[in-house]
């Protein structure tokens, strides 16, 4: 597999192994058929992979766990995240350790390279259990993680880049900057049911301020939470963002018919064709859906008069 840039950890596979799918947020599978779908992963050139706690209550930091059994293979480096939403400055620290000291406990592994806030950032001064303040990062999220990496526990510390552009581009412009940043890369330019305190998300422009700015760039998402697929594998209420998006990717899954793909394959080939992402991270949650991911990395980028159908299908472009 194609290896990429990828900011302070050198270079990077072209996919990143994410942790939904293992922790069963994207449909139904089984923790034999998880193991199986990492082993794989690691096998064929794959050398990131991205959990958090809260990917199935640890269900996905487990299954790394048991799949190595604490010995990464060589090579291999792996994050994870967690939420601080408005804790207080000084209990910062103390949440992100507590943790951290889990998830290492479940993956069987002394530290991560990457530790990501798992919240929007906000400009303003709502909190909540899913937005964070820049004053929260600068006074708390910044010092706790520098910390965790004098500790040796953690190598660099990330953001996830969902929503408040301007929150997020100040501080890639401005400092405390983060290592890496995880950026919605999809066709739609969407977060669907992730977005969080209204106004669009801008993933390209937050993007290009990673890019500026030498913060390595994860782009998730890629098929917008089965949006961009043939046919979301899992039941969601009448008027969910992901059926919205669905519906409008209509056209686009037109595109992929006639060129004899699946929605979900054209979907990869595209977000890994974007400019200024690293590395797209997988929601995979078995080892055939892992291996149209592979031929779909194989096979891009997709040529200029392909991307320019799928933006114009998508509303973008002239």
């Amino acid at each position: 597999m194609r290896q990429r840039p990828f900011g302070k950890l050198g270079t990077a596979s072209a996919l990143t192994l994410g942790g939904g799918g293992l922790g069963r947020i994207w449909g139904p599978t089984t923790r034999e058929e998880c193991v199986a779908t990492v082993r794989e992963a690691v096998e064929s050139g794959i050398d990131v992979l991205d959990l958090a706690p809260s990917y199935g209550n640890g269900e996905a930091e487990s299954v790394i766990g048991e799949a190595f059994g604490g010995a990464l293979p060589t090579g291999v480096r792996v994050t994870t995240k967690c939420r601080v939403g408005a804790t207080p400055p000084e209990q910062v620290y103390n949440l992100l350790s507590e943790s951290l000291s889990g998830s290492l406990e479940r993956m069987r592994i002394e530290r991560v390279d990457v530790m990501f806030l798992h919240n929007a950032v906000t400009l303003g001064d709502e909190g909540g259990d899913r937005l964070t303040t820049v004053a929260s990062v600068v006074e708390g999220v910044a010092p706790a993680f520098e910390r965790l990496i004098a500790e040796g526990r953690i190598g660099h510390w990330g953001l996830t880049g969902i929503s408040h552009a301007d929150a997020l581009s100040h501080l890639l412009e401005n400092g405390p900057r983060p290592d890496f940043i995880q950026c919605i890369a999809n066709l739609l330019d969407s977060a669907g049911g992730l977005l969080q305190g209204g106004g669009p998300a801008r993933p390209r422009d937050i993007i290009a301020a990673a890019n500026a700015n030498g913060v390595g760039v994860m782009g998730i998402r890629a098929v917008q939470a089965g949006a961009l697929t043939d046919a979301i594998d899992r039941p969601l209420p009448e008027g969910h963002s992901e059926l919205a998006d669905y519906a409008r990717a209509a056209t686009f899954r037109a595109i992929a018919a006639e060129a004899g793909q699946s929605a979900a394959y054209l979907a990869h080939c595209y977000a890994l064709s974007m400019e200024g992402v690293s590395t797209v991270v997988l929601g995979v949650k078995n080892r055939e859906e892992l291996r149209e991911c592979v031929v779909a990395e194989a096979a891009a980028p997709l040529d200029a008069e392909l991307m320019a159908r799928i933006d114009a299908a998508a509303g973008r472009g002239g």
